[in-house]
């Protein structure tokens, strides 16, 4: 005989019944133990998820793209794999990583309008490996969206952003420099021959906070220090938090077409310089997406404005930064990217009032840049760069501060 655990909401407008009874701490790590995505013969589609003991959890959609999410406290997904995760159709693809701290997630970006139609977690009296079963049925576009959503719950809802005063700072005082290692947990980011982007850009990341730490000149937070999912969202508002006076998202992306190879560094704009830096804006802002994030209202246009206003100051200085980045990555490695200024509508630089630039480490899409990427030595090169460009720009922002409060 099993029991049935229900962490959270349904987000059923049907009749379907789920218990809701067992504990809502987890007393460990839960592993996956197979399963994954079916489609069933008479209709409908089906997860069936193994995982080694039960533990506090929650399913819901969302739209635009329609996906399913299901949270769980906690689960490791090693063996995990694309092909054990999804045999149905009705899928098109599914992720899954770690999301917030203690927290994992599923994700599945669905072919069309799917609602959950029955859900449980049944778990052994013995306390053996636990069962997650949803069923999912057809429904039209309407039908979806009028269940979909997030759902509200106080065990999971973060507080209220509190207002950010801005920290005094003494003359002379080490410049804040935020370092945003970019994707980590549910977004693994570019992959290739078993690396992960997102690994790669936290051991540089690391890295060029030693180098900056080391000058005596900066202070360095990171936007996560492990294989966390941090949102775009959440990386902009841990620049503000932090009272950065600058911000430097890293990334070492794979192009699926073409060849580009080297270091490349981005501002803001909001026409790209070019069809690639389009395509890497697009994709940086989808992988948020697929990670479960929901935009519904998120729009402001009037906010969106007085932002707009806000980067005509900053707009320029991020430039300058990016100049001056270029040629420090220049003079340290002998060659970077064979057009290496470039602009795009990159997200996570659209903070008003932090200068901010993305660098492109090198492409994972490239055998060379893989192989630099990975060389220590290489990458002391590219943190050298990194450091003297910023300070070229330290001293000649420091110059033109006067001008601009003119």
């Amino acid at each position: 005989m099993t029991r049935t655990i229900v962490f959270l909401c349904m987000m059923i407008c049907a009749a379907p019944t789920v218990a809701q009874e067992g504990p809502r701490e987890s007393s460990g790590l839960a592993r996956y133990a197979g399963g994954g995505f079916v489609d069933r013969r008479f209709g409908g589609t089906e997860l069936e998820l193994s995982i080694s003991q039960g533990v506090p959890w929650r399913v819901f959609t969302v739209a635009d793209p329609y996906r399913l999410v299901v949270d769980f406290r906690e689960v490791d997904w090693t063996g995990a794999t694309p092909t054990a995760l999804d045999a149905s159709e009705r899928v098109k693809s599914v992720r899954v990583g770690s999301f917030r701290p203690g927290w994992s997630r599923l994700v599945a970006e669905l072919a069309g309008p799917l609602a959950v139609d029955e859900a449980s977690l049944a778990v052994p009296p013995d306390g053996g490996a636990a069962k997650l079963r949803l069923t999912l049925q057809e429904v039209d576009d309407a039908g979806f969206r009028a269940r979909a959503g997030v759902p509200v719950d106080p065990n999971w809802t973060l507080p209220k952003p509190q207002a950010v005063q801005p920290k005094p700072r003494a003359p002379g005082a080490p410049l804040v420099v935020v370092l945003d290692p970019g994707h980590g947990g549910i977004d693994p980011g570019a992959q290739r021959a078993g690396v992960k982007e997102a690994d790669l850009v936290l051991q540089f990341a690391r890295e060029l906070r030693d180098v900056l730490l080391r000058s005596g000149n900066y202070e360095v937070v990171l936007t996560r220090n492990a294989d966390a999912f941090v949102s775009l969202e959440g990386r902009v508002a841990a620049a503000h938090a932090a009272g950065a006076d600058l911000f430097i998202s890293l990334h070492a992306d794979a192009l699926e077409e073409g060849n580009a190879h080297g270091a490349a560094v981005y501002t803001l704009a909001g026409d790209a310089s070019d069809a690639a830096s389009a395509a890497l804006a697009e994709r940086h802002d989808r992988d948020d997406i697929l990670a479960g994030i929901d935009l519904t209202g998120s729009d402001d246009r009037v906010a969106q404005v007085l932002l707009d206003l806000a980067r005509l100051d900053n707009g320029p200085r991020s430039r300058l930064m990016a100049r001056h980045v270029v040629t420090g990555i220049s003079d340290a490695l002998g060659a970077a990217h064979k057009d290496p200024l470039r602009e795009a509508a990159f997200s996570v630089l659209k903070s008003a009032d932090i200068p901010s630039i993305l660098i492109e480490l090198g492409f994972l899409s490239s055998q060379n840049d893989l192989r630099r990427l990975q060389d220590p030595a290489w990458r002391a090169g590219m943190a050298a760069g990194i450091r003297d460009g910023l300070a070229a720009w330290g001293i000649e922002d420091k110059a033109l501060s006067r001008l601009r409060r003119k």
